[in-house]
């Protein structure tokens, strides 16, 4: 039997072999494998690969392959409270929550992966963080053997980041969510792009429906909704964080950047700065096979036959282009596996 290849579970199609793939359909399942990994030197949980970047070479460990499913939820007065099993994808409970009527999650619609990923990034979008509406998760402690849960307090969620992805090994085997049920008038737009493109004001409540076909629209239109059929989409999502900066250094970058607050500093939209250091929609290294998306700046993708090597080297051409320009470091957003970007 040949070797599993990483580069068919992964959204950007690359990576090369592991030496030991472990399939876990049930949660007991799940935990089982994972012990058994972890008695290797070298082990790697895999959900949907969506954000996900493996060498060439390949993982010389064991892999476990996260397709546990599974939702109960348990309505009250004032919500619901719902757990998901970690493999259930990401994209398909956030379309049951508004089908059910409940709301919270409708602004991450399309995001891919599965659910147990989602707190290790702190998944957000258009307004709106996982950190919310998470409540826990049943964890899986590698380093105790203990498997409890782990209120969200403890995670130490922020901008794409948390305890789970920093430090924190093992396995997430269940989330929990806590969300409200559809009032009247719908759910407050928080994100000014996604109102513009509703045609309401900031704050203004939409179904929860509206909101969700309008933001995969929005993502659909910047390559980041998954479909086989197109390129663009075969990526890692969103390839660098949006940096954040003093706010005295953010005075030092051209007026017309945009800016947020974040605390007392200033988060900067990265994929402007990357166009506006000279790296537009398209770009490839001359010969590679990996490119920014034609859809949007961000996103370095796989134009088919890609390997990780040209994907990493695009990565690093970004970064010092960037640097030279605006002295802003870009972060890769996506888990490396292997020596890629050091």
């Amino acid at each position: 039997m040949s070797e599993p290849v990483l580069a068919d579970l992964t959204t950007l199609r690359v990576g090369g072999p592991a030496s030991r793939l472990l399939t876990a359909t049930t949660t007991d399942e799940l935990v089982a494998h994972a012990q058994t990994a972890w008695d290797d030197d070298e082990w790697l949980v895999l959900g949907g690969g969506s954000n996900l970047l493996v060498a060439d070479e390949g993982f010389d460990g064991t892999v476990v392959l996260v397709r546990t499913t599974g939702v109960e939820a348990s309505e009250d007065a004032d919500g619901v409270t719902v757990r998901v099993a970690a493999g259930e994808p990401w994209d398909a409970f956030v379309a049951s929550t508004v089908d059910n009527g409940w709301t919270g999650l409708e602004a991450l619609s399309g995001i891919p992966g599965t659910v147990g990923a989602a707190p290790v990034q702190n998944i957000g979008a258009y307004g709106v963080e996982l950190s919310d509406v998470l409540t826990r998760i049943e964890f899986l402690d590698a380093a105790t053997g203990e498997r409890a849960w782990v209120p969200a307090a403890e995670l130490a969620l922020g901008y794409r980041t948390s305890t789970l992805k920093h430090g924190r090994r093992g396995v997430v085997l269940t989330v929990e969510f806590r969300l409200g049920t559809a009032p009247d008038g719908g759910v407050p737009v928080r994100y000014p792009q996604l109102a513009g493109s509703l045609g309401v004001e900031l704050g203004s409540l939409v179904a929860p429906s509206t909101v969700r076909s309008e933001v995969l629209r929005l993502r659909g239109s910047k390559g980041m909704v998954l479909d086989a059929d197109d390129p663009d989409t075969w990526s890692a999502g969103s390839f660098f964080t949006n940096p954040i900066v003093s706010a005295a250094f953010a005075e030092t970058l051209p007026a017309e950047a945009p800016r947020w607050p974040a605390g007392d500093d200033v988060k900067l939209s990265a994929a402007w700065l990357i166009e506006h250091a000279g790296v537009h929609r398209g770009y490839a290294v001359p010969g590679s096979r990996a490119a920014i998306s034609s859809k949007h700046t961000l996103a370095l993708t796989n134009r088919g036959g890609a390997t990780a090597a040209q994907v990493a080297e695009l990565a690093r051409y970004v970064q010092v282009t960037v640097l030279n320009r605006f002295g802003v470091a870009l972060v890769p957003e996506p888990v490396v596996v292997g020596d890629l970007l050091a």
